[in-house]
């Protein structure tokens, strides 16, 4: 598939995701899913998804809460991408951890 398709199919996943993402959330006050990338292979079959989670303590029981949920948000998201793709990859989540690695390196330089 063409890169510059794939990537606009990404950002399409990124920005819908986020929006599910969010409206779970409102119930649980202080808490934070961000959708930092989104990587669909060429074939749309697996789409990974990184997650940044607020606050870190949290994320493993999050993480766990979203793969017990994994079929109704790839549901809720053929919902909201039906008009444009043909095909709605499986889902596959990871705790994008970069933002915590970046503090640790400017605590060490500090």
């Amino acid at each position: 598939m063409d890169e510059k398709r794939l990537s606009k199919i990404s950002r399409l996943l990124q920005k819908e995701l986020g929006d599910i993402f969010q409206k779970q959330t409102q119930g649980m006050p202080g808490t934070l899913i961000s959708v930092t990338r989104v990587r669909a292979t060429p074939d749309l079959s697996l789409a990974r998804i990184y997650l940044s989670i607020f606050p870190a303590d949290k994320s493993d029981e999050l993480m766990k809460n979203i793969e017990a949920n994994n079929k109704i948000i790839r549901y809720d998201l053929g919902q909201r991408v039906r008009t444009q793709l043909r095909k709605i990859p499986e889902l596959a989540f990871y705790i994008d951890d970069s933002l915590d690695y970046i503090e640790k390196i400017d605590e060490l330089l500090k």
